[in-house]
């Protein structure tokens, strides 16, 4: 991360969502990653105090264990909601293709797609940090077993999209249960006991055909309000 970066990791309890803020100290603009709508009051009080102008409201992926704060910041603020392509959220301002590239300020932030836990993930990569949504966690990954998972196709995004990146590059997941804030890309190949370079495909898929998890409690409210960017009906 530059030193003269403005960088924020925010925390929802209840979701366990990660909320990254990242601006340039120097003009002010500044991009927000996985907005919670519970918290929408906290992020925006915190953009107004730092000065910043924000730009883009970027989605690592629709989400269903939260409703994303996306389209209150974007009546707030202005700024430009970005998700991507593969999303079939037609209400977002961009929609991002793989290796697009979005500047703010004097920085420059790199979209990946990294498709498996949803189609529709995507990977965030700026000075240094990759924003990994539920794609790749911290000694875990995000379950394959709704939406439009994949355990092929998110083996292959690990191993293809993120695990390409420069060893010391910091990981920043979507969420986290375990009490970590953040990772390496060395660390996760090294120890991540489901998709480490230690585990084959066939090993990763069977390990998530028997993970058995419950479905998220805001499954249905989630999905359908951030199908329309986070506006409830009515």
């Amino acid at each position: 991360m530059a030193p003269d970066m403005i960088f924020y990791q925010l925390f929802d309890s209840e979701s366990s969502t990660y909320t990254y803020l990242l601006g340039d100290s120097q003009t002010g603009e500044a991009v927000i990653i996985d907005p919670v709508e519970g918290q929408f009051q906290r992020d925006i009080k915190l953009i107004q105090e730092l000065g910043l102008k924000l730009k883009y409201i970027l989605e690592t992926h629709v989400h269903a264990d939260h409703v994303t704060g996306a389209n209150l910041l974007r009546e707030a603020t202005g700024a430009k909601t970005c998700v991507s392509y593969n999303s079939g959220v037609l209400c977002a301002d961009i929609n991002l293709r793989d290796q697009q590239d979005l500047t703010f300020g004097r920085f420059t932030l790199r979209a990946l797609e990294t498709p498996g836990h949803t189609d529709s993930c995507m990977t965030y990569v700026c000075e240094g940090m990759a924003f990994t949504g539920d794609a790749l966690l911290i000694r875990g990954t995000g379950r394959t077993d709704f939406q439009e998972g994949s355990s092929q196709k998110l083996y292959s995004s690990i191993r293809n999209q993120i695990f390409s990146l420069a060893p010391q590059t910091k990981v920043f997941p979507a969420h986290d249960y375990k009490g970590m804030t953040f990772s390496t890309v060395e660390l996760e190949m090294k120890y991540n006991p489901r998709v480490g370079l230690n585990k084959t495909e066939q090993e990763f898929i069977q390990i998530m055909e028997q993970l058995n998890l419950p479905p998220p409690k805001k499954l249905k409210e989630s999905l359908g309000a951030n199908s329309k960017c986070g506006q409830r009906e009515g």
